[in-house]
């Protein structure tokens, strides 16, 4: 069950495709980034929060013929919360250019837009925009969350690239490296107090005797709180895709691999 949806009377593509977890066929509907293009959040999730993530379920839809490496493994963390601060931040670029996706015009009235900052359409998004616009801080919040599930020892960095806010490298023990690159993402605003976002990723792992490639989606639901205790919580899908190179790519057929469900409440 998601928590996200309790009473929701209309819901655009990424919602109804939360709401059919784990029966997803495909990768959600998106648009390209360029390298400069960061993900925009509402206003109300900047700041520094804890956060306690659990993984409340995993699915391998296209076992036993497709097991992704790892996956069994995961189990030992389904139910079992961790705990890890994140940060959100507020940079002010004027000129910097951004994407909403929602391709059903009916939402528009709570502030959906696409194109760039410089012509906001919603008081939310102009409030953003002469505020400064909220972004992850990716590198802080990688590193923290990779050493909360896999320990100090097991993470030597994970550093952004400078100029592109999409790419991140993580530097791991024994000459290994993760780099991701978002490649596409969309977004949703049903209300002002709720916000879907969704990126693609390209992740690429290197090792002295290994190169391994894949495709990873994160789609997140967040709903701000008015109640004491967490002041946001959410639901986020991790879904694992296979790349062209891998021999079962076709056999995949753009199907998810390996489905990964989670819980975050995100406390000041």
């Amino acid at each position: 069950m998601f928590i996200f949806w309790s009473g929701e009377a209309k819901a655009g593509v990424l919602a109804e495709r939360l709401a059919q977890f784990p029966q997803w066929n495909s990768k959600p509907p998106t648009q390209k980034v360029a390298p400069a293009e960061d993900l925009i959040y509402p206003d109300w999730i900047a700041g520094t929060w804890n956060v306690t993530s659990t993984l409340v379920d995993l699915v391998a839809p296209l076992a036993p013929d497709i097991v992704t490496p790892g996956f069994e493994n995961n189990r030992r963390y389904l139910n079992e919360p961790i705990t890890f601060p994140v940060r959100f931040q507020v940079v002010n670029q004027n000129d910097f250019k951004f994407s909403i996706f929602n391709p059903k015009s009916s939402l528009a009235k709570v502030g959906i837009v696409t194109g760039t900052a410089k012509t906001p359409t919603s008081r939310k998004i102009q409030n953003l925009k002469l505020q400064g616009s909220v972004v992850a801080d990716r590198a802080f919040n990688g590193l923290n969350i990779a050493t909360a599930v896999l320990g100090s020892s097991a993470i030597l960095s994970v550093k952004t690239d400078p100029h592109n806010p999409n790419r991140q490298i993580t530097l791991l023990p024994g000459e290994r490296q993760l780099v991701s690159i978002v490649t596409s993402r969309a977004t949703e605003i049903p209300n002002p107090d709720k916000f879907i976002s969704t990126e693609v990723s390209q992740q690429i792992f290197r090792s002295p005797t290994q190169l391994y490639l894949n495709q990873v989606e994160t789609t997140t639901a967040y709903r701000k709180l008015q109640a004491s205790g967490a002041a946001i919580e959410a639901d986020q899908i991790t879904a694992v895709y296979l790349s062209p190179q891998d021999p079962n790519y076709f056999a995949a057929a753009e199907r998810p691999v390996a489905l990964y469900h989670y819980r975050l409440e995100f406390f000041p």
